[in-house]
């Protein structure tokens, strides 16, 4: 079992309050994914965790033990880190061996545990090659089963595909998910900016905003009950639409928020009227752009095929009840 508890933790750099008052409670064999704009104290929660970073205040424990004054090395955690750390001496087989031989275990059962973690990883051809003589995504690969030999209780993952282009991001995210599989027990927490990543990844995000937790939920929930303008802003893709004054008086709120595939081009009884500024065909879809005088035109998806010329006047109408409204400290309303 590896449950995950973080009670009242603050953390503090000389007089700036980086995190305040974290309270999760994170389930064995679980996967978080953290997720918020930078400088939200992600990586500074997943460093208390880790131990790397000392808690001001507060307590962790890991299956009922408080592992506040437990070194990091102690804590059955492994991280996997944004530029893979990897010994640019040391083949991936010394790479993965290294900590093992820390412990100082026999010999075969170092080349069983490595074996089995290289075979998951689908790295056994590349087994006795140097980092530079690896992909990308090869070295994120082997930075993760350096974590895997160890057994450890709970994964953390510090942004591990920010290095990576687009395609092999798509590729390692699939690969990391299927890892989860082959290791159910497991609990692993990933950090990361990108929506699409804790979207796509995620059992439960936790979204954090200037240090502290905004929310917490499954993917759909935080996408179809955002609980403030904040989550509901940065979770999907692309940015929900928001519109305020007049605009907004309709619908009796400070702030109306709808998505772009919630929005519809109506022949008339549309709410909002505009121009087209621009369309983007992106193949499966294409996204129009229109100026209704907000503060930023409204974006809404179409099919792939779709034809709206740059100035055509339309009007617009939101699905029905597929809105959200905000006060204006950007809590839900009823609608």
């Amino acid at each position: 079992m590896s449950d995950l508890k973080i009670s009242k933790l603050h953390k503090r750099f000389g007089t700036v309050d980086v995190l305040k008052d974290i309270n999760l409670d994170i389930r064995s064999g679980e996967f978080v994914v953290f997720v918020g704009p930078s400088g939200c104290g992600k990586s500074t929660l997943l460093r208390c965790i880790s131990g790397l970073e000392a808690a001001t205040e507060g307590t962790i424990e890991i299956d009922g033990a408080v592992i506040d004054d437990v070194e990091p090395a102690q804590r059955g955690i492994a991280m996997v880190f944004q530029n893979y750390a990897l010994y640019p001496h040391m083949d991936v087989f010394g790479n993965m061996a290294f900590s093992l031989r820390m412990q100082r275990l026999a010999k075969d059962e170092i080349r069983r545990k490595v074996e089995a973690a290289a075979e998951k990883l689908q790295l056994t051809p590349y087994l006795d090659r140097l980092p530079a003589q690896l992909s990308g995504g090869q070295r994120q690969r082997v930075a993760i089963g350096r974590a895997i030999v160890r057994d450890p209780k709970v994964f953390l993952f510090d942004e591990p595909l920010s290095n990576l282009d687009a395609a092999l991001r798509v590729r390692m995210r699939m690969e990391i998910a299927q890892l989860k599989m082959q290791l159910p027990n497991t609990t692993m927490i990933y950090v990361t900016h990108d929506q699409v990543e804790a979207m796509t990844m995620a059992e439960r995000i936790v979204v954090l905003k200037d240090g502290r937790v905004e929310q917490v939920g499954t993917p759909m929930e935080l996408y179809e009950r955002p609980q403030s303008q904040f989550v509901a802003g940065f979770i999907g893709s692309p940015r929900m639409n928001f519109f305020t004054g007049k605009l907004a008086q309709a619908f009796k709120a400070h702030t109306v928020g709808v998505r772009a595939e919630h929005l519809d081009i109506v022949s008339a009884d549309g709410i909002w009227a505009g121009k087209v500024v621009y369309a983007e065909n992106l193949g499966a879809d294409t996204f129009i752009y229109v100026d209704i005088g907000a503060e930023a035109p409204m974006v809404l998806r179409q099919p792939g095929k779709a034809v709206h010329d740059a100035g055509a006047e339309v009007r617009l109408a939101p699905k029905s009840n597929e809105f959200h409204l905000f006060d204006a400290d950007g809590k839900p309303l009823p609608k």
